[in-house]
């Protein structure tokens, strides 16, 4: 395959078919979560005790997410064997989109952390046959684009969830949605938040409209691997390469210092004293970070290779962690937010298009099932040590021990990757 193919092939080309369709079920899905998601620290702050906060975080997420990797694994697997992408798809958009607005009935902590559990069993059965769809659906030389541009309607979803959850608590809460917070949600704030959670049913039925109408099933081809991956025969039953299980031991290791992003939220909250508005701000400002930088990135991918791109995105990443462990004001904060998003849409496409770029079609649900399933598990420890840490430590000490794993990773990432065994 020439180097320049992607160069030929229009965006537009790209930008179409199950690329576009899935890329909307993102889009609507994502509007429906992150009406919840942000504010889960402040909801959390209003059934828990405040101490206990910051390990009901990493629990919940830590136990979803490990879970969630499990089924990843196996539905990846299954998608290869049945040759049915779509039919999961749809199971596991339907389950999530169902969980996610009975948080509004929650009224003790584990009933959050369950209903977590439940969304992202969802998400575990979608996302690997989701993947595999995707990277079926294009050319091999724009692999990156495609899954950076999935990433961007992702973001911009999660960008129009808050958007919309802002409108429905300012109708509800009046002025008092923009004063100053206080480290405990009040009885006010918890009720408007319970109306919010129940209303983010809607966006998540038009995403099953878009995903069961729209959405067209591709039988399995096998295409050649990029560069980057390396060649193997097809069959889904043989060996991937040795040097995908390498990459996977990379990404493993970076995800044990990545813990999950409600912490910046509730960072923002107790360090800083953000009132409702300005965190949903805050995670506004993060996701249109992430879809300026994700096209880019994904072209970048594409046109310099896949380790130019997420290595220096991880890069960032440890800039940013070591910054937040020393940021001492409200506006090195947001700046640092703003930059974050570089990391993302340097990496999430790369990452994802690597996969496919290491194996033949035939194997790719099985590929990013465990992909997905390593990160997955990764994240039990990931979140759940932050949130000890963090008790314990300090929130300092905490990010400056996710920004360390981090460089660990990049260099064993840098390793494997290498100019010489690239080819």
């Amino acid at each position: 395959m020439d180097s320049n193919d992607h160069r030929k092939i229009h965006w537009r080309n790209v930008v179409r078919g199950n690329v576009l369709m899935l890329g909307l079920v993102s889009f609507f899905t994502d509007a429906s979560s992150e009406m919840i998601y942000p504010l889960l620290p402040v909801y959390f702050t209003g059934l828990v005790p405040a101490a206990s906060a910051a390990i009901y975080i990493g629990l919940m997420d830590g136990i979803a997410e490990s879970v969630s990797s499990l089924l990843k694994i196996y539905s990846g697997r299954l998608s290869d064997a049945l040759g049915k992408r779509k039919l999961l798809a749809v199971w596991g958009y339907g389950i999530s989109t169902l969980s996610r607005p009975l948080m509004a009935l929650a009224g003790a902590g584990w009933h959050v952390v369950l209903l977590r559990f439940f969304d992202r069993v969802g998400k575990g059965i979608r996302t690997s046959p989701r993947d595999a769809l995707i990277s079926d659906s294009v050319h091999p030389s724009v692999r990156g684009f495609a899954f950076s541009f999935h990433r961007m309607m992702d973001h911009a979803g999660a960008v129009l969830g808050p958007v919309l959850a802002g409108l429905v608590l300012y109708s509800l809460l009046g002025t008092a949605f923009i004063e100053k917070g206080a480290d405990v949600a009040t009885a006010d704030e918890m009720a408007a938040l319970r109306w919010l959670f129940g209303l983010a049913l809607i966006p998540g039925i038009a995403a099953m409209i878009v995903l069961t109408g729209k959405v067209e099933e591709i039988s399995g081809k096998v295409e050649p691997v990029a560069k980057e991956g390396s060649a193997h025969p097809g069959g889904n039953a043989g060996p991937l390469p040795k040097r995908f299980y390498g990459y996977l031991g990379a990404v493993t290791l970076f995800t044990l210092g990545n813990s999950s992003d409600l912490f910046l939220v509730f960072y923002a909250k107790t360090k800083f004293q953000l009132d409702l508005l300005q965190v949903i701000g805050l995670w506004i400002a993060l996701h249109l970070a992430k879809i300026f930088f994700s096209l880019p990135g994904g072209h970048l991918s594409d046109r310099y290779g896949r380790r130019v791109a997420i290595v220096s995105g991880w890069a960032i990443y440890v800039g940013v962690y070591f910054g937040l462990a020393f940021a001492s004001e409200a506006w090195m904060l947001w700046g640092l937010i703003l930059i974050y998003g570089a990391y993302y849409g340097l990496t999430e496409g790369a990452e994802r298009a690597l996969v496919a770029d290491f194996v033949p079609s035939d194997k790719r649900g099985r590929a990013f099932g465990l992909f997905h399933g390593a990160v997955g598990f990764a994240a039990l420890p990931a979140s759940l040590l932050f949130g000890v840490f963090w008790a314990r430590l300090g929130p300092e000490m905490a990010f400056t021990i996710g920004a360390s794993l981090a460089t660990a990773a990049m260099l064993l990432l840098l390793t494997v990757l290498s100019e010489k065994k690239s080819g």
